[in-house]
């Protein structure tokens, strides 16, 4: 799965950022973050839209040599809810990880999972899964994502993220302590 080794610029062309708009205003109303104190139905539909935004830019880079199944785009309720990957490149699962540019700005770039009592990213539990972060540029027009190399989970160091009131519910990984 580590077939890159620097950071990829890619371009998403309109569509799939409405496309990721449209899936975004339709899951928010079937989600409920309110035990990672998360109350904010728009930044959580901003969340999702950032994620699908991220995993088409995975996709873009990986179909470049590789079959790529993915992203989802289907609307689970409740138990139903998928935890699968977000993509599967060459049949093998990928996790995609998204932080906006203007979100970096503020608290330097890095990357959240769920790590509370009550929800926990089950790919912290599988250490030799596979991550690729993004970074999307929300402070231009453009729609520029910047994919990362992917990680395994155990290659990663996980850290505290910065706001107090996250801590015990998520872990973070910082950009400044990847190597790639």
């Amino acid at each position: 799965m580590k077939v890159y080794s620097s950071i990829t610029p890619v371009i998403l062309p309109n569509d799939l950022v409405l496309k990721a708009a449209d899936f975004a205003a339709r899951v928010v109303n079937t989600t409920n973050y309110t035990d990672s104190n998360q109350f904010s139905k728009a930044k959580i539909q901003d969340d999702h839209m950032i994620s699908k935004l991220g995993e088409e830019a995975v996709r873009l880079v990986y179909e470049k040599g590789h079959t790529v199944k993915g992203p989802d785009y289907e609307i689970y309720i409740g138990k139903h809810k998928s935890w699968d990957h977000d993509l599967y490149v060459d049949d093998e699962g990928l996790a995609v990880k998204t932080q906006k540019r203007s979100t970096a700005k503020r608290f330097g770039l890095s990357w959240t999972f769920q790590s509370g009592p009550y929800r926990r990213d089950s790919i912290l539990d599988s250490p030799n899964a596979w991550v690729c972060f993004v970074e999307y540029d929300d402070t231009s027009s453009a729609n520029c994502c910047y994919v990362y190399p992917a990680f395994r989970i155990k290659d990663l160091q996980f850290k505290d993220p910065i706001l107090d009131k996250l801590k015990g519910y998520k872990q973070v990984v910082y950009e400044s302590d990847l190597e790639f």
